[in-house]
């Protein structure tokens, strides 16, 4: 019953996804702007413990609920890890009623064509096994686009639906995220680029199968609303990308049907040194914010 309430949760959307997924590179950057700095731990392990902590704070803070927050990333690490004793994949749904989702790649490629590839990933056969034992509903996998290169972009999404098709494989859902950067000059070629391609690797999934898609908030609102309508995409989710959280809410929500998968400026405001009563203010904010703009379009 598990897995199709989980569906039914995501596919309703009526909240957001929260990305909790920071990983080796972005740890240091993630615990700095919670006002640890980098001299506060000793080794990886020690830093590995602190960003778990915070991780914890958040998702067993009363506004960290399936009430608004729908499902959240998780690093590897995260997963791996418990909260009170419990695993964290299973504290969340079973405490908290928050889908959990596990972030899958291992970094990014050099650019080719104006893309970064995902580097590659040869144990993630036993990962995907893994996360389904550990109660995992879906996975997440970043690629970036950083021009309207039409080869490039092909590449991303082939690569994309190769994974997705692993994952489809081992009873997950795969969220496919072919991020693109909101500062280059040809960003709307790009997202042209990209639907095109998007829909063609949608149209030749098998009946049956589904998928859910990550993607920067599109320039022109509801650009992406044939992909929102497609019966082969589960959900459409946006990344801040870069954007203030006021930013990524008032964009998210000129866009019908897509829902925040927020990292940054779900966690912006957010300090080590701040009491229980106001870490919990801070965050019931960002998350009351983050839900409206989700459920507005």
């Amino acid at each position: 019953m598990t897995k199709a309430e989980q569906t039914a949760q995501i596919a309703a959307g009526k909240g957001f996804i929260a990305a909790l997924d920071q990983s080796g590179g972005s740890t240091p950057k993630a615990l700095k702007q919670y006002g640890i700095a980098e001299g506060a731990w000793s080794d990886e392990a020690g830093m590995f413990d602190l960003i778990h902590a915070m991780r914890a704070r958040i998702i067993k803070s009363p506004a960290f609920t399936g009430d608004k927050v729908v499902g959240a990333i998780l690093f590897e690490q995260t997963m791996d890890r418990t909260i009170d004793g419990i695993p964290t994949a299973t504290y969340l749904w079973e405490k908290r009623h928050v889908v959990p989702f596990l972030k899958i790649d291992k970094g990014l490629e050099a650019e080719v064509d104006g893309c970064q590839l995902m580097k590659p990933m040869p144990g993630l056969d036993a990962l995907l096994d893994r996360a389904a034992r550990a109660g995992i509903f879906g996975t997440k996998e970043r690629s970036v686009v950083s021009a309207a290169n039409a080869k490039g972009i092909q590449a991303v999404v082939d690569q994309q639906f190769a994974v997705g098709q692993q994952v489809l494989a081992h009873g997950l859902m795969p969220i496919l995220e072919p991020e693109v950067t909101i500062s280059i000059a040809d960003k709307a070629a790009a997202e042209d680029l990209l639907q095109k391609a998007l829909l063609a690797g949608l149209d030749a999934l098998p009946e049956g199968q589904q998928v859910m898609l990550k993607l920067s908030l599109p320039t022109v609102a509801n650009f992406y609303a044939p992909l929102v309508d497609h019966p082969k995409v589960l959900k459409v989710v946006a990344l801040s990308g870069g954007y203030s959280r006021d930013q990524a809410n008032a964009l998210l929500a000129q866009n019908r049907g897509i829902i925040a998968s927020f990292s940054r400026a779900l966690s912006e405001g957010l300090s080590a040194g701040q009491s229980d009563a106001e870490f919990d203010a801070m965050l019931g904010e960002a998350v009351t914010s983050i839900h409206a703009a989700s459920v507005a379009g």
